[in-house]
């Protein structure tokens, strides 16, 4: 069973890529990645400059099987984007650099040295919900989603992926990302949520605030998807709470052509991408379609 796709030109071996965050700075992450079989290789986010994050605690597992986290967007600034697509490209593996800003000149300085490099795409970080000034607080605007793709994307040459989290106006952000020149939609980042210990008192989160993910948030990621590819028909990149191949199926019928996995990494990782391909190929079969393209957004017509 085939189960290849594209994304914004990028042919991919399957849907299956890292969503950002799970990455770390090294060669070696980079190789870890590549082995567990994904078929992209997506960055954590990176700014202009060396970003300090929160303190610890960042990461929280919640009993409802979701996981909170606020590590703040700490990286090492754009000096390493070399060394990652450096040992991606050394293994043949497409590298989307996920890029942060706190203004338009933030992104443009981070995209054109991920273009000049030779990323293949770039992953605009618009979502991020728990670091003040970044993500979330660009990202629910539609005029200053605009203004950040279209300054971007003027200065690159390689495709802009717009990655866009919940608020009650996503759909005019989406078509404001697509209007502006986003070639594809990453749907959705973590939301933004709070984790207090009834024992203590207090929120268990130096930040207080943190970003959810994992399965408690997948209902949502679908039902943004399917939103937004009923109403724009975008190429889209699944993300949100996929654990197995029935949440990755569900993605795809609901309008996502590649999919995302984040916290499902953290165990089992060899695992999880193993099975869910599995699964996917199977349930292609059961139902008689040939190849994934014939299933995005069935949905939806």
């Amino acid at each position: 069973m085939n189960l290849e796709t594209s994304i914004v030109g990028i042919k991919l071996k399957h849907p299956l890529m890292n969503a950002s965050g799970v990455l770390g700075y090294t060669r070696e992450h980079v190789l870890r990645l590549v082995k567990y079989g994904l078929s992209a290789i997506v960055t954590k986010t990176i700014t202009p400059k060396i970003k300090k994050g929160f303190d610890p605690p960042i990461i929280i597992d919640l009993p409802n099987g979701g996981m909170l986290n606020a590590v703040g967007l700490e990286n090492p600034g754009k000096e390493i984007i070399m060394e990652l697509v450096d040992e991606a490209k050394k293994h043949s593996v497409p590298i989307i650099v996920s890029i942060g800003g706190i203004n338009e000149q933030e992104f443009i300085e981070v995209a054109s040295t991920a273009n000049d490099i030779g990323a293949d795409a770039i992953e605009l970080n618009l979502s991020c919900p728990h670091t003040r000034g970044y993500g979330i607080e660009i990202g629910s605007d539609p005029d200053n989603v605009y203004s950040v793709v279209k300054s971007t994307a003027s200065v690159v040459s390689i495709p802009i992926i717009a990655k866009l989290g919940l608020s009650d106006r996503i759909i005019d952000v989406a078509g404001k990302a697509l209007e502006a020149g986003a070639k594809a939609l990453t749907l959705i980042n973590t939301i933004k949520a709070i984790y207090i210990d009834v024992y203590t008192l207090k929120p268990v989160l130096t930040n207080i605030f943190g970003g959810l993910s994992g399965p408690p948030i997948h209902p949502i990621a679908v039902r943004v998807i399917y939103e937004i590819y009923k109403e724009f028909q975008p190429e889209i990149i699944g993300c949100g709470g996929i654990t197995n191949w029935l949440d990755a199926a569900e993605m795809i019928i609901a309008g996502a052509r590649a999919l995302q996995i984040g916290t499902a990494l953290r165990n089992n990782p060899q695992d999880t991408v193993n099975n869910i391909l599995k699964g996917l190929k199977e349930w292609l079969t059961m139902h008689g379609f040939k190849n994934i393209y014939e299933v995005i957004g069935i949905s939806v017509r």
